[in-house]
């Protein structure tokens, strides 16, 4: 438990949950909550190449749980609780009978058919009427006693499953999805289960993919099937790359970071998609490993000076 750093981890919660106490006005909060979810849309993608591949299915994923929040808060009636983890579990059990199908291959076969599967989640949100089509659903309500307290508890529910994925790729866990990423062959060979840990690294990925959609459901109160189009994983992609995917810090450094620019660029009108993408294509072409890079040859070129000081100070 002791390189789970639980203290550092607790006083970051505690100084960040302490920050979202102090937003009043609603353009802050929805900035907070959407920071918040990208933060674990991020977190969930990057969970997944720790065996090496990239999942454009998890838009559909976080579709799914914003979708089973909405069936289960405006046509169930079921108690937010329950709402609010139907569409994960959901999206957890779909997302093994996908792993068992699609984990076989790998590379851009595996992320051509995840894009190919959020395309057709959406297609198939668009069309059903149960559930709005394409106008949606409306009237995803959390309780009115959460009011007041939305974006500390949505922060609250993603620092939890941040630090869950955290600890999962520091356990021996993670080190067998890093040894499956790193030579599949060699993992074979003393006897893992290839597919299983995918398959279980894939579905615990979805399910964070999953809570994502259920928090926007009930952070926005409504939602429509334009909302979880492969451009939400290739955001979340972005938020992985420029933040870079060494570290769990990077990948959701790089998705604070590019919610910010794009409030800001918001402002800009017709140049709002031409300064985020710039933005986005800059950090890639200067910062190759994105966020996580930079910090590390900073901190390599600090030590090296401290070790030149040491010993200048020995002779």
């Amino acid at each position: 438990m002791a390189n789970l750093h639980i203290p550092r981890w607790l006083l970051g919660m505690a100084l960040v949950l302490l920050a979202t106490l102090f937003a009043k006005n609603a353009y802050t909060v929805s900035i907070i909550n959407l920071m918040a979810t990208a933060a674990l849309v991020a977190a969930s993608m990057r969970f997944v190449m720790l065996i090496g591949e990239t999942s454009f299915a998890s838009a559909a994923f976080v579709g799914v749980g914003a979708y089973g929040a909405g069936v289960a808060t405006t046509l169930l009636q079921w108690p937010f609780w329950m709402a609010m983890l139907i569409g994960p579990l959901v999206a957890t059990v779909l997302s093994i009978l996908f792993g068992v199908i699609t984990l076989r291959v790998k590379g851009p076969y595996f992320m051509l058919i995840g894009f190919a599967f959020a395309e057709a989640a959406r297609i198939i949100f668009s069309k059903t009427a149960l559930i709005g089509g394409t106008s949606g659903m409306v009237g995803i309500f959390p309780p009115r006693e959460l009011d007041a307290w939305l974006p500390s508890f949505v922060t609250l529910v993603v620092l939890l499953f941040l630090f869950l994925l955290y600890a999962l790729e520091k356990s021996d866990f993670g080190k067998v999805l890093v040894a499956i990423r790193d030579n599949e062959n060699i993992a074979k060979t003393v006897g893992i289960n290839v597919l299983f840990f995918k398959v279980a690294c894939f579905a615990i990925a979805s399910f964070c993919a999953g809570m994502v959609g259920s928090l926007h459901a009930f952070v926005n109160n409504v939602i429509s099937p334009g909302d979880f189009g492969y451009l939400l994983a290739s955001f979340a992609l972005a938020y992985v790359k420029v933040g870079g995917e060494g570290s769990l810090f990077g990948a959701v450094g790089g998705a604070l970071i590019l919610v910010v620019l794009g409030s800001f660029a918001l402002g800009l009108g017709a140049g709002e998609q031409l300064f985020y993408g710039g933005a986005i294509v800059a950090a890639i072409l200067l910062m190759p490993n994105g966020l996580h890079g930079v910090v590390l040859g900073l901190r390599q070129k600090y030590l090296r000076r401290e070790r030149g000081a040491a010993s200048q100070g020995v002779r």
